[in-house]
């Protein structure tokens, strides 16, 4: 009996000490690709900063670019994964124990082995991407240098990208070589739709096109119309220098409406250009050239957008716990750049880890009770027009919260200020809870852009509580009508 136990004791004993040494052994693999990892980000960042300060007019050159900036993102959001994933593990087992469910903890643990392999395959594969893009950069690079340089602007990305456009320099710089091209027999004005969905930047990418140096000044005259008035316009007079005509559609448009004004529009100088700016993919029938589509940013690109927002002028590599809650909330957010503002004005005013911490929390909540409600993310509806219920995610007085609803509506539902003028919130206040007794309608006001167009975000809340909710659904839309012009 003795010789079984000290076999069996010997075995573990060894198995133990292979434990140990493997684990020392892949820690020191670890840190030795991340070095690695970090030496590769440097350099490529170094290129795609290099080639967003010049004019690229060659596509493949763009389309290397943009293979590049993929791969940059991806390569951050590894680094973060990794950097954090001990932080980040240490709040998931908090929140087990809060349910105190063994087989829930089996499950994460399970789950933590499984996302711990990916994450190493994850590393592996990015390295491989940057490895084999640097190998082949040299091209790149020298061709790089044969491009004239655009106005040089700062590039401390902590202190000046709050107020610079984020990325874009692909679709830009392809809108930019359109504009600025010849147009072909019988040189009439070239139509450029640029097509996108709901808050992805599309008038903050043309405002950055025509505020361009070299666009300025090719165009004697930039023009901004909006695409429902289109049909009035037939017979007034366009410039007749070379000008450039920008015209939003937020909805469809009918054929004859469109050729009596490109008709009109042809009395514009030769070179003129007109872009179309629309979330309806069906209006990109009336381009001329190829459109140019904008997506919603990877979750990489936009992970890394949001800590630098969140943390502004400071250096998130001295505060790896908020880093992490970034990254999280990040991911939680789900993609959208007006809500990725909104947090990161709160974060950037108090860096603080609890504060921080409750912010992802409430947040979650949102999303979790916007799921339960409506099935969906509250970014997705958002993008289809449809209320979204916000009130785990603002202060509410604990008496009243519990039978409170607050609901965030549509951007197009708005009421004619010359019957009622509603009174303002801003989502800070509202947030911190420092916002004043809110009426049962407000007007809130979310963000406000500090880049062109400087566009103000500004949606109508509703704060009721269950029963008047349940009123207001079984109400006929004469008395609500009523109710509401009183």
């Amino acid at each position: 009996m003795e010789i079984v136990v000290s076999a069996v004791a010997g075995d573990l004993v060894n198995r133990f000490m292979s434990f140990l040494i493997n684990k020392y052994q892949n820690e020191e693999n670890l840190e030795e690709k991340m070095e690695r990892l970090q030496d590769l980000l440097i350099r490529v960042h170094m290129v795609v900063e290099e080639a967003e300060a010049r004019y690229i007019t060659s596509s493949n050159m763009l389309l290397q670019l943009k293979k590049l900036v993929e791969v940059l993102y991806r390569g951050y959001h590894v680094m973060d994964t990794i950097k954090y994933r001990n932080l980040h593990s240490s709040r998931t087992e908090k929140e087990v124990c809060f349910f105190n469910d063994l087989s829930l903890t089996t499950s994460v643990s399970r789950y933590s082995c499984k996302k711990s392999r990916s994450i190493s395959h994850g590393l592996q594969s990015t390295l491989d991407n940057l490895e084999s893009i640097v190998s082949n950069m040299k091209e790149f690079v020298l061709l790089l240098g044969g491009c004239e340089r655009m106005f040089h602007g700062p590039y401390d990305t902590y202190l000046y990208i709050d107020n610079f456009m984020f990325g874009r320099h692909v679709e830009k710089q392809q809108i930019i070589n359109i504009l600025l091209q010849d147009n072909l027999p019988p040189f009439s004005p070239t139509v450029l739709p640029v097509i996108g969905g709901r808050r992805v930047g599309k008038k903050t990418l043309i405002a950055h096109v025509c505020n361009n140096e070299k666009v300025r000044s090719h165009f004697s005259s930039i023009l901004y119309l909006n695409g429902e008035n289109i049909g009035r316009m037939e017979h007034e007079p366009f410039m007749t220098g070379r000008s450039l005509v920008v015209v939003e559609f937020t909805t469809d448009v009918d054929d004859e409406s469109w050729l009596k004004f490109y008709s009109s529009a042809k009395q514009m100088g030769r070179g003129s250009k007109i872009v179309i700016i629309s979330k309806i993919a069906k209006i990109s029938r009336f381009g001329t050239v190829k459109p140019v589509r904008l997506n919603s940013l990877s979750h990489e690109e936009y992970s890394y957008l949001f800590k630098v927002l969140a943390f502004g002028s400071t250096n998130p590599e001295e505060h790896p716990q908020l880093a992490s809650v970034a990254k999280d909330l990040a991911a939680a957010l789900g993609g959208s750049l007006v809500t990725a503002n909104v947090c990161a004005d709160i974060l950037r005013k108090n860096q603080n880890v609890h504060f921080w911490l409750s912010i992802l929390k409430r947040y979650r909540n949102v999303v979790e009770n916007n799921f339960s409600v409506f099935g969906e993310h509250p970014k997705n509806l958002m993008d289809k027009d449809h209320p979204v219920v916000i009130t785990r995610f603002v202060s509410l007085s604990s008496s009243s919260q519990s039978s409170t609803t607050v609901r965030l509506m549509p951007p197009h539902s708005k009421i004619d200020d010359s019957k009622r003028e509603l009174p303002k919130v801003v989502f800070e206040d509202l947030i911190a809870g420092s916002a004043v007794q809110l009426e049962e309608e407000f007007e809130l006001v979310a963000w406000e852009s500090r880049i062109p167009p400087y566009k103000r975000f500004v949606n109508l809340a509703t704060y009721c509580d269950e029963e008047k909710i349940s009123q207001h659904h079984t109400e006929s839309p004469s008395k609500k009508r009523q109710r509401l012009d009183k």
